[in-house]
């Protein structure tokens, strides 16, 4: 906690970020191109899928990913929310297009698996639903900012909304277990360690790796990006408050 609050300062967060985030982008790049060779020429295609599997390396990651930014939003909330972060509501703001981006990813890809192994393009799974809602939640979230104008009411009202809609989280991570589902229980984070081949588990765990690279990289930009923005907001409001003063 004590360093989290070390970063409450805006200039001394933007130093560290400006710092990190190339980092985090050459880190990136690495492990996405390492990534896409193991799951385009180093792996090996599966005896039922054929080469269709390898949408799944896209499309895994994707989704651990929508859950990750979200749990990540919805820590900010809390932390903005209870304990008044001055730089939670930005990291929480700045995390949902990404985690957007990742879900709507995770749908598209998961309905080009889709078409060839269950022939359809859609079904109202409970896991490609829930999915679904987990979209239309960022979705949500990133309206309430813009439709309030109050950016401290905005922050608040959409802490509550993040933190109430966080139950969909373990609904998305239990639903193959809790009702019946096209999507295989979990292969990859279970109790007894993986139960997919190292040469198909290098591939994913490579993707995961440049996909939380990415998120890092997008995070620190945008949220540098929403400093800058407000302080110059905070600026042009201080020029404009001597003259109206003035005029009055």
């Amino acid at each position: 906690m004590p360093m989290i609050y070390d970063l409450a300062n805006p200039e001394r967060f933007d130093r560290l970020a400006r710092l990190t985030t190339p980092w985090m982008a050459g880190l990136a790049a690495a492990s996405l191109a390492a990534g896409l060779y193991f799951a385009l020429f180093a792996s090996p295609a599966d005896y039922q899928q054929g080469e269709s599997v390898r949408i799944m390396y896209v499309h895994v990651p994707a989704a651990w990913m929508a859950l990750m930014c979200y749990t990540a939003m919805a820590a900010a909330s809390v932390t903005g929310f209870i304990w008044k972060h001055p730089l939670a509501d930005v990291a929480a703001k700045s995390t949902a297009p990404i985690g957007a981006a990742f879900t709507f990813l995770a749908l598209v890809t998961g309905s080009l698996w889709g078409k060839p192994m269950w022939g359809t393009w859609w079904a109202w799974d409970a896991r490609l639903t829930s999915v679904l809602i987990l979209f239309f939640m960022y979705v949500g979230y990133m309206a309430l900012w813009s439709a309030i104008e109050d950016k401290t009411r905005a922050a608040r009202i959409a802490a509550i909304a993040c933190i109430a809609g966080f139950v969909n989280v373990p609904i998305i991570k239990f639903s193959v277990d809790w009702w019946n589902s096209l999507h295989q229980p979990a292969s990859v984070l279970r109790a007894g360690g993986p139960a997919i081949h190292p040469d198909m588990l290098t591939p994913l765990l490579l993707m995961g790796l440049a996909y939380s690279f990415i998120f890092a990289a997008l995070l620190l930009t945008s949220m540098r990006a929403e400093i800058a923005e407000r302080r110059i907001a905070r600026l042009e409001l201080a020029e404009r408050a001597p003259s109206e003063v003035a005029v009055s």
